[in-house]
């Protein structure tokens, strides 16, 4: 067999994984605030159960803080410090508090799917008995059973959907926030006019010690202590039972992964609609709740907030039915959304933390048809499933477990950031407020927030005991399973590198558009990588290149002996734990930039023939590779010219271009191609089009003639006496129209 043959038959390795789903700013923050908004509908009466009629003044102070801890996470991203919580913590102080940190996480992030979906199902119920009532009907239904059912359809509906994948899920979050800006907007401008048209009911009592009235249950181990007498440490406590209003800002750091670029740009916009959309839905709405229902029916409501602030607007009576349905409606609806958000958020950090080795790859492999990672989605669904039944529809049992997982995960993420901001110095973005001292600077706004959240998470400690008994013991166990299993797994993997992305081997025979294995599209831009520490060439792809018009494709040539080309090769042969750590480094740079990339290797004898048949397989409208360690770019160029040559009839024509960092890349055209005009040329191909079809010809001329009949011309002219005149303008064109980086120095057709 040739070496042509062996070539052509060799077989491809497609790295599945790094086909991520990129999504707008909008997305992104539709789905933090399917998980931040929601809590609108319960944060406000769990917050005044446990510290009285003071509490919307703390909700509304709590959404205010939201915008500090946005600020941590927006400089955690900008570092790139991938995975959340988990990694930041990692770095900053190592493996076992990241293991804690993400526990708590987790615990998080399994409550938060629960205590949405029970809420719903106490609305619904509700609402179900109130027109059960209305109708006479006579008929009654348990709150808290039903919302317990609810919330286990609600949950399975969402595992299904994120099962499919996140494309789906964000789409339903960005209709879900649709809806819910319109109730918004109503809550909003309805309880303004009430307010003007019969004034406030009461006003809230100011947040200050003496108007706090705490339950037994708000005072946990606090209770009959000194220390509760204390005003500063009755405010913190008072804090920490409002801060379930600020949970699911976790979830940020999981969505900029997804977020298209310019990534950090694009992350401010997503935090500044998430704060500025928390602090109206969740601390303005509740405030006016505590305006307008009377002090004597409030506690009824607690657990129907807003149903019972529809109750109390102003207005004929059908219309406030009518929107307490659209209310109850929107609820079902944002709140069902939290499901979905806290499954995307937890099955972020467990591969964030299957990734670096703490769980074994099993729960990572993928759905054969969808290519999710339906293993741990089911792990987090079947861990929802036993909270909801465990509850028994309470909510506010499930507030006072919520609320451990959401203030020590902020915590811990807040202290890795500022350890990391003495040991880092590539954020693209810092928490304000930096003062320099002595040539040093120190992050006084970060430490403020640190320091906060440090005291609110020790003071729900000691004032939450169901919180404290169950998170500890969720936490630990988890702490426990993470330790065990990593363990494990180093044993099955202790001559495999850590910390690298974990890839799916798809072999397959051949190579082609519409094969199955590249979902690129005709005209793909095909990127070959070598050298992980000379990849400027893929950077420079990534920053320009469109995705709406081109797909791209990143290959390496994984060299094999001559004789080896005749046989099938191991996948461990194909695939190294150097191709491992060489397309972990891609797609850290892809992500980062925001763009999709799918992932070859090719094995090969000949590395130039691997890349042209690639390129002509593929359809492919650019091979682009970076500056050779071994031979200069011309000589690159030449030898792909050749491997092009050898192509069978009929060649696909295609581009090259060697970029390198420090000198004018070469642009190399393989074949027959279309012209890249300047936007000038094609404005003169359009005015003598006007012109000719005005006058002469209408509607029958094409711009295709113009440039036809200019060529024609102009090969005539070549053939005349005006040879020397038209070199000449030629001549002066290159001259005057030389593009910097992007010389052509040879055409082969």
């Amino acid at each position: 067999m040739s070496t042509e043959q062996r070539s052509t038959a060799t077989r491809v390795v497609v790295a599945s994984t790094v086909a991520l789903s990129f999504i707008s700013f909008w997305r992104g923050a539709a789905i933090v605030l399917s998980d931040l908004a929601s809590s609108a509908f319960y944060a406000g009466g769990i917050a005044e159960g446990a510290i009285g009629r003071s509490a919307p003044w703390f909700v509304l102070g709590v959404m205010l803080f939201s915008f500090a801890v946005r600020s941590v996470y927006m400089e955690s991203c900008s570092m790139y410090v991938r995975g959340g919580v988990y990694v930041v913590v990692r770095d900053a102080m190592g493996p076992v508090l990241a293991r804690l940190s993400v526990s708590a996480l987790i615990f998080d992030y399994i409550l938060t799917g629960p205590i949405s979906a029970v809420s719903a199902g106490q609305y619904l119920g509700r609402l179900l008995n109130e027109i059960s009532e209305l109708l006479r009907f006579g008929m009654t239904i348990p709150p808290d059973s039903f919302a317990a059912l609810f919330g286990i359809a609600v949950t399975a509906y969402f595992w299904w959907n994120n099962i499919k994948g996140i494309h789906e899920s964000s789409a339903k979050a960005l209709r879900i926030m649709q809806v819910t800006t319109v109730m918004v907007v109503m809550f909003l401008v309805w309880c303004s006019l009430t307010l003007l048209q019969r004034g406030p009911a009461q006003i809230p009592p100011a947040p200050v010690p003496s108007n706090l009235e705490f339950s037994k249950e708000g005072l946990g181990w606090l209770a009959g202590t000194r220390w509760i007498q204390i005003s500063v440490v009755a405010i913190i406590v008072a804090f920490g039972h409002s801060l379930l209003a600020m949970s699911g800002f976790e979830t940020l750091a999981q969505v900029y992964r997804e977020i298209e670029s310019p990534k950090l740009k694009k992350l401010k916009i997503t935090a500044n609609i998430v704060c500025i959309y928390a602090v109206l839905s969740t601390g303005v709405i509740t405030l006016f709740a505590g305006m307008i229902i009377p002090d004597a029916v409030r506690p009824e409501y607690h657990d129907n907030l807003l149903g019972g602030l529809t109750s109390h607007l102003a207005g004929p009576q059908l219309a406030r039915l009518g929107f307490h349905v659209f209310v109850v409606i929107v609820g079902v609806m944002i709140l069902s959304g939290a499901v979905n958000t806290s499954m995307i958020g937890a099955n972020g950090v467990l591969n964030r933390v299957a990734e670096d080795g703490v769980l074994v790859p099993w729960f990572r492999k993928p759905h054969k048809r969808f290519g999710t990672s339906y293993r741990l989605i089911n792990l987090i669904t079947g861990l929802q499933f036993a909270t909801v039944i465990g509850s028994r529809g309470n909510v506010d049992l499930l507030g006072e477990a919520y609320a451990f997982g959401v203030v020590w995960s902020f915590f811990m993420k807040a202290l890795g950031v500022l350890v990391l901001r003495f040991r880092r110095h590539d954020q693209e973005y810092k928490t304000p407020i930096n003062i320099t001292i002595g040539g040093r600077e120190w992050p006084i706004g970060l430490l403020s927030t640190t320091s906060a959240l440090f005291l609110v998470a020790v003071a729900n400690l000691c004032s939450k005991q169901i919180a404290t008994i169950f998170g500890l013991s969720f936490t630990l166990l988890l702490f426990i399973v993470f330790t065990v299993s990593e363990r494990f797994n180093a044993k099955i993997r202790r001559n495999t590198k850590q910390g690298l992305e974990q890839f799916n081997l798809d072999v397959q025979p051949e190579i082609s558009v519409g094969g199955g294995a590249i979902h690129a599209r005709p005209g793909c831009i095909l990127v070959a990588v070598r050298d992980y520490s000379r990849m400027t060439h893929l950077q420079n792809v990534l920053q320009k290149t469109n995705l709406r018009r081109h797909d791209i494709v990143v290959m390496t040539v994984r060299g094999v002996s001559a004789g080896a080309g005749e046989y099938d090769l191991a996948e461990n042969q194909l695939f190294t734990d150097y191709e491992r750590e060489l397309f972990t480094r891609v797609v850290a740079m892809a992500e980062k930039e925001g763009k999709t990339v799918d992932l070859l290797v090719v094995p090969a004898v000949n590395p130039f023939d691997a890349m042209v048949q690639t390129a002509a397989k593929l359809r492919a409208s650019r091979l682009v590779t970076g500056v050779s360690a071994r031979m200069a770019s011309e000589e690159l160029a030449r030898r792909i010219g050749s491997a092009w040559e050898r192509l069978p009839e009929p060649r696909h024509a295609f581009s090259l271009e060697i970029i390198t960092p420090d000198r004018p890349s070469i642009f190399v055209n393989l074949g027959p191609h279309p012209p890249r005009l300047w936007p000038e040329d094609l404005d003169l191909v359009h005015e003598l089009w006007l012109e000719l079809s005005e006058k002469y010809t209408g509607a029958k001329l094409h711009h295709r003639d113009i440039v036809g009949v200019a060529l024609r011309r102009m090969r005539d002219q070549l053939k005349s006496k005006q040879h020397t005149e038209v070199v000449h303008d030629i001549l002066q064109e290159v001259e005057h129209r030389k593009e910097p980086r992007e010389p052509q120095v040879a055409e082969k057709n």
